[in-house]
């Protein structure tokens, strides 16, 4: 019999647990802005601080899961957690809640709005502000309880210039493999910097993932894909019609999910590469929707809503987002389950401290850089980032609090600066 079977939840409670989990992922998906790390920072503080679904260590272990596998890290945090709290649907409706409303808002821009620019816009740059006051919460209260002590502050700081000084997904990779090393010598005693605090103890157990069996067939999927469709495509050929342009659609959003790391920025100029050349959107419209994507809450990989809407309306948006984020469920789905596994063993706790504190210090070196950097540019800049910090940390203000009060502080930048 299966070791489950007797904690399986009833029907009812599944439902009402798949309302509430798609209701929270899409307040996220709404109010999420800055992009995948600052993403990380509104999830930390919605699924860790305030509803406990997920304790602190199982949160960073996550994160660190996905910032080994390609595609979107925030989006497949998002579902590995639905994965937890509420079976394959409850991954669902993570996913579908946190992407739905910027991939919805992409979709009708392409249609509607292909010619509006917000580059520069006073507003957006509150809510890079924002971004900066979430990411700095997120390593301020995660450091607190998975990098203290002298041995996983170290590991943290050197994590953090490992990645400024080698930028890139291979940088953040080979800082969370140092740092596993470093654990298994460091924490082999398991002392008591090893245990360090919970951070989330009170968080209710986990419904287990899926079943090695299932786990596997995510995977098999996951390559068989990514190995046939470039096959079935040249099959097809030109003169397939309709039927052969989406399966080149579906071809090149599914490969891009597939092969690429270091999150939604990185994707970009990847799809630039396939889809502009190939004549399905012309460079002004990419730019145009490259814009737009900014100033959207919610995964950056929601892009593929608007070339997809450019080209074959909001079936074609539908296609190009399922392609795109499919390489990712399957990734996280398949992989979830071995790593829950590996991470109850006892080397391997002691690894995961080392990787739990590199997790603190790769969202330092992004705070740093490219939030920083590119959000803080002056004195005011500061301010606001500052009280938008204060608003989180001190005031205890829920995040949407500070979505508003970013774009709104902002405005009142822009206005002052133009006098």
């Amino acid at each position: 019999m299966n070791k489950h079977t007797s904690t399986r939840i009833p029907l009812p409670r599944r439902i009402r647990r798949f309302g509430e989990i798609l209701a929270v992922s899409a307040k996220l998906g709404l109010t999420s802005f800055g992009g995948p790390i600052a993403h990380l920072g509104y999830f930390h503080e919605e699924y860790v601080n305030k509803r406990k679904w997920i304790s602190e260590q199982s949160y960073a272990e996550l994160v660190a899961l996905a910032q080994f596998l390609p595609g979107p890290a925030s989006s497949q945090v998002g579902i590995g957690i639905g994965l937890q709290r509420g079976g394959l649907a409850g991954a669902v409706a993570a996913w579908l809640g946190f992407t739905l409303p910027s991939a919805a808002a992409m979709a009708l821009f392409a249609l509607a709005l292909r010619g509006m620019d917000v580059s520069g816009s006073a507003w957006l740059h509150g809510l890079k502000l924002t971004a900066v006051a979430v990411v700095a919460h997120a390593v301020w209260s995660m450091g607190r309880k998975l990098a203290a002590g002298p041995s996983r502050a170290a590991i943290a700081v050197l994590a953090c210039a490992l990645a400024l000084l080698w930028p890139g997904a291979f940088g953040q990779v080979a800082a969370i493999a140092a740092a596993g090393l470093a654990g298994l010598w460091l924490f082999r005693g398991g002392g008591t910097e090893a245990a360090g605090p919970s951070g989330g103890a009170d968080a209710p157990a986990p419904q287990p993932p899926l079943q090695c069996g299932a786990a596997l067939f995510s995977l098999a999927l996951f390559f068989a894909l990514l190995l046939l469709l470039p096959l079935f495509t040249r099959l097809a050929g030109a003169g397939a019609g309709a039927g052969g342009e989406s399966l080149r659609l579906v071809d090149s959003f599914y490969r891009a999910g597939s092969l690429v790391f270091g999150g939604g920025h990185v994707v970009l100029p990847l799809l630039e590469s396939e889809i502009v050349p190939a004549g399905v959107i012309g460079g002004d419209d990419f730019l145009a929707g490259y814009g737009m994507v900014q100033a959207m809450p919610g995964p950056l990989f929601t892009f593929a809503s608007y070339l997809g809407a450019v080209w074959g309306g909001i079936p074609g948006a539908m296609l190009a987002t399922l392609a795109i984020f499919l390489p990712a469920f399957l990734l996280i789905l398949g992989a979830l389950p071995f790593w829950s596994r590996l991470s109850r063993h006892a080397r391997a706790q002691s690894a995961l401290h080392g990787v739990n504190a590199a997790v603190v210090g790769l969202l330092l070196a992004a705070l740093y850089d490219p939030i920083w950097t590119t959000s803080v540019r002056n004195a005011g800049d500061f301010s606001l980032a500052l009280l938008l910090f204060a608003m989180l940390a001190w005031w205890k203000l829920p995040p949407w609090t500070a979505v508003v009060a970013g774009a709104a502080g902002g405005l009142l930048l822009g206005l002052l600066t133009s006098l």
